[in-house]
């Protein structure tokens, strides 16, 4: 995020952005509604002067957080790629998305007045994720074990739809569960079927 003056943020500044934002990311998905910035900026391991001169309000650290945390979950994929086959990264990339959803349902009120008085927020969202969802698509489209008949667009329809159902924390199981069934409709079909070994509830 750049700095409101326009001048560019020293490194220590920005170490202790990242810090903040960690630490804020953190605290919405333990704490909700509840998570206080004295908090945060303890957790954070800076004081709260720190806090307020880069986040006057608790608005503008939401806003900073949920972009922090919708780009971190976009970048994920090259590392998944580099570790797993092109289907296991974006069947890890989709249990990612649901840790992200905890976070974002921590924000929930805040961040819903920021996503309808920022139409652009939401459209750049919906783009972060889409572009990530094609890195995955084609790599697996390359390596033959995901389909190439399904856009990207549906795979992040399929996913909402999955967090619509099943985005709550006590309903994690039936979401990966959801989530399996998802991958089962992505894969080519040679027999495989997808169960990540979650147990019932």
């Amino acid at each position: 995020m750049p700095d409101p003056s326009g001048r560019p943020i020293r490194a220590d500044a920005r170490a202790n952005e990242d810090k903040l934002l960690a630490a804020a990311a953190l605290a919405f998905a333990r704490d909700g509604a509840a998570a206080t910035l004295k908090q945060i900026a303890k957790d954070a391991g800076v004081g709260i002067a720190t806090l307020y001169r880069r986040f006057p309000t608790r608005e503008e650290l939401v806003d900073a957080t949920y972009r922090y945390e919708t780009a971190r979950l976009a970048a994920r994929t090259a590392d998944l790629l580099g570790e797993l086959p092109a289907d296991q990264a974006l069947r890890a990339w989709m249990s990612q998305v649901l840790d992200y959803l905890v976070t974002k349902h921590g924000m929930a009120d805040t961040l819903k007045a920021l996503l309808q008085s920022d139409e652009r927020l939401s459209s750049q969202t919906r783009e972060q994720l889409t572009a990530a969802i094609e890195e995955l698509r084609l790599a697996g489209i390359v390596q033959g074990v995901i389909r190439d008949d399904v856009p990207s667009a549906d795979i992040l329809m399929g996913l909402a739809g999955v967090t619509l159902a099943a985005g709550a924390a006590h309903q994690r199981v039936q979401a990966e569960r959801l989530l399996d069934l998802l991958m089962d409709g992505l894969t080519r079909a040679d027999g495989r079927h997808w169960n990540t070994r979650w147990s019932a509830p």
